[in-house]
């Protein structure tokens, strides 16, 4: 509905339509209209005063569309002829359904989004959740509104952390234990090997062995790298989460001397106390370490050979590192010296931050301490919880319960972290997460299946949209707005705009459901399609945050 007020206003004003609606606003309350413009930007150029201009503009337009257009001082407010809305909205979502708030903004054009990127030999822990979740969110955003996207896992599978756990197996390591819970092990071996900071020399030098292409300990890491993947694989295909790309630090380590070069050929490099060096404190972006004076690489090295890859590879229009805030500082440094190297797509590169989930006590989980949760234990805990809730409600058979208990704890740990802007740390409480009531994933997936189930109850009918009351329409303005809010999630690149939507069409569904009888009314069909239409959307807020929604509960 926003493009007919762009439409109208382009009739009368020179400002390019994107500033317009840009401009375009929605008021706090719905006696100040549904959309609003303010006139201070036309001041200028009229010569008049904002209020002037708001009240002669009132005058000027004039469309069916609208019940009426109001000045309010400096401000031009439009109330939707409230028909044509729920007939036009209902209409277009019952005609595109699951495409619906889709656009072809992205046709044509790749982003390559770096996201998840666990460490081998490391428990998947919910360090790496979040960029998983937020990740695979935007991605599907993009993908919506027509960009090819590509997602890129990441592992991080070199530098000197490698060498401690390959010391540590070394030293205190159990084949038995290592074939039984091979992760777990490993993890045990890296927290005991830093307890003990005398062998940190000891475990650069075998790491130094590694990236100089030692036979015995490649075989050792790579067995270590093999079995990682398959955990990781297992959680993957429980959280439904799929990579058009498995990638790894370790590729890139035979292109070290390459970057070395480019970055000679282009003055940046200099050797500084044995090591090699980027100085950017002319940008305000410190010392890069480049190489250390024991030749081995670091992790900047890599992410520059990899976006140099990327970039030939795909031609990407944009490329996402969902990565955490704590990486701010080495992604501005990454993006700057590509930029000094002359590459122009440095500009398309973005740092997507996220927070930290934090334990209950409010602080950070560490693995180097043995202060972490494993994933398999969350998602055990959380589907745990929700057959209870379940059961409190329904006795089903176990093959049921089990269905209706992985989506519904998905769909908690998924809100759970989505319905936060991303930079914002989250404290990770599964208790909260899966409580059916409130603002959490479960409520809005027991809001949904109560949809459905009116749907299957009531009857078609050809009932015509009449004396639509305000609860209607306000319902059916916000259904209307579902791809505005889609396009500023992009735009954003924050999901949480989705899924505050989510909650908040649900909130005015359930407040619908309570107010009008819908089976038996006399205008039941045209109910009916109300309630297909929000059912419709709600299902695509759902699915765009990773979310599968179903109808039952």
């Amino acid at each position: 509905m926003k493009e007919l007020i762009v439409k109208e206003l382009k009739k009368q004003v020179s400002l390019p339509e994107e500033v317009i609606s840009d401009l375009i606003e929605i008021p706090p309350t719905s006696d100040l209209g549904d959309y609003s413009f303010p006139c201070f930007v036309l001041s200028k150029e009229l010569k008049k005063n904002p209020s002037e201009i708001s009240h002669n503009l009132s005058l000027k337009i004039k469309s069916d569309n609208f019940e009426k257009v109001e000045s309010k001082g400096p401000y031009l407010n439009f109330f939707l002829n409230r028909n044509n809305l729920v007939k036009q909205t209902i209409s277009r979502i019952k005609k595109e359904k699951d495409k619906y708030g889709s656009s072809k903004l992205g046709k044509g054009k790749k982003i390559v989004i770096e996201m998840s990127s666990p460490n081998i030999a490391k428990p998947f822990g919910i360090g790496h959740l979040r960029s998983t979740i937020i990740g695979n969110s935007i991605s599907n955003i993009s993908f919506f509104l027509g960009y090819k996207t590509i997602k890129i896992n990441y592992l991080g599978d070199w530098g000197t952390p490698f060498g401690k756990i390959l010391l540590g197996f070394k030293k205190y390591g159990s084949e038995s234990k290592l074939k039984k819970e091979p992760i777990k092990h490993l993890f045990d071996l890296y927290v005991k090997v830093n307890e003990h900071p005398e062998l940190e020399q000891e475990a650069r030098d075998l790491f130094k062995r590694l990236e100089s292409g030692d036979k015995k300990t490649s075989v050792l890491w790579k067995k270590f790298k093999d079995l990682s993947l398959k955990d990781f694989n297992k959680l993957y295909s429980i959280l439904n989460i799929k990579f058009n790309v498995i990638s790894s630090e370790s590729i890139y380590n035979k292109k070290m001397p390459d970057i070395v070069k480019k970055l000679e050929k282009n003055n940046l490099i200099r050797k500084s106390q044995g090591a090699w060096i980027v100085d950017l404190e002319e940008y305000g972006l410190g010392i890069v370490l480049i190489k250390k004076s024991d030749d081995t690489t670091l992790y900047a090295t890599r992410d520059l050979a990899a976006a140099i890859d990327r970039y030939k590879k795909y031609n990407f229009e944009k490329m996402i590192y969902e990565v955490g805030s704590e990486q701010k500082l080495h992604f501005k440094q990454i993006f700057k010296i590509l930029d000094l190297m002359g590459y122009k797509w440095a500009g398309s590169c973005v740092h997507v931050d996220h927070g930290l989930y934090l334990d209950e006590d409010g602080k950070k989980f560490s693995t180097r301490k043995g202060k972490t949760i494993f994933m398999e234990d969350i998602l055990k805990e959380t589907i745990d919880l929700a057959k209870k809730e379940i059961s409190k409600r329904e006795k089903l058979s176990k093959k049921e319960l089990e269905f209706r208990a992985k989506k519904i704890a998905l769909a908690a740990i998924f809100y759970g972290d989505l319905k936060n802007h991303r930079s914002n740390d989250v404290i990770f409480d599964v208790q909260r997460f899966v409580s059916f009531e409130g603002n959490t994933g479960p409520y809005l997936l027991y809001t949904y299946a109560r949809a459905k189930s009116i749907l299957k109850k009531s009857k078609k009918g050809k009932s015509e949209s009449k004396n639509i009351s305000e609860t209607e329409k306000s319902l059916v303005l916000l259904l209307s707005r579902f791809p505005e809010v889609v396009l500023s999630s992009y735009t954003q690149l924050s999901p949480n705009l989705i899924a505050n939507y989510a909650y908040d069409i649900s909130q005015k569904f359930n407040e619908f459901y309570h107010m009008e009888k819908v089976i038996g009314a006399e205008n039941e069909d045209f109910k009916r399609n109300l309630v297909l239409a929000f059912s419709q959307v709600l299902k695509n807020s759902l699915s765009l945050l990773g979310i599968q929604a179903i109808e039952k509960m």
